[in-house]
């Protein structure tokens, strides 16, 4: 088999394996809130956490790390609600990993890695040394996927691409209320 192949496939597993992953939290009404939430121009707080999850979710697999764990993690690292004025405050990037990781725990049981990686994705602003390796991929993928919102915002067209690719958004909020 040619290596093209070999990573065609590997691709295609892996977003399989995502899906399996992230589906039950993607089916919470909680989790789907976010997409009510605008976090970095255009991108909604969902459109950003499925980024991260998914890609943290990659490179884990790639490199043999608790790619489960990411992917959980990656989707609830910015679970909360409120629509923050200035959402670039130091105030709202040292408090925000506290109210992601509360809100977390009462929609699941997370594990104690997870928690980890919710409460310290915001390292670099923290100070709180990470605990796993786990948490250092999503903390560097939550940045470089932030920075590439804000480079180059979501149109409609990504998103189709996408939510097509990933085939992860099962129900929009509206449907659920």
């Amino acid at each position: 088999m040619s290596m093209t192949r070999r990573f065609r496939a590997f691709r295609q597993q892996t977003r399989a394996e995502f899906r399996e992953v992230v589906a039950p939290l993607l089916a919470r009404p909680e989790v789907q809130r976010l997409d009510n939430y605008i976090q970095h121009v255009n991108y909604t707080r969902l459109g950003h956490s499925l980024d991260v999850a998914y890609l943290s979710f990659y490179i884990a697999k790639l490199l043999r790390f608790d790619a489960k764990s990411c992917a959980r993690a990656g989707l609830l690292h910015d679970l909360y609600y409120r629509a923050d004025d200035l959402p670039n405050t130091w105030a709202h990037m040292k408090n925000h990993p506290a109210e992601a990781l509360e809100n977390a725990r009462a929609i699941c049981d997370l594990t104690d890695r997870e928690e980890d990686i919710i409460l310290k994705h915001m390292w670099l602003v923290n100070l709180s040394w990470p605990r796993y390796k786990e948490s250092f991929i999503v903390t560097f993928v939550d940045k470089a996927c932030a920075l590439r919102e804000r480079i180059f915002g979501m149109s409609k067209k990504r998103v189709t691409r996408r939510d097509r690719r990933l085939a992860v958004v099962p129900v929009k909020l509206k449907e659920v209320a």
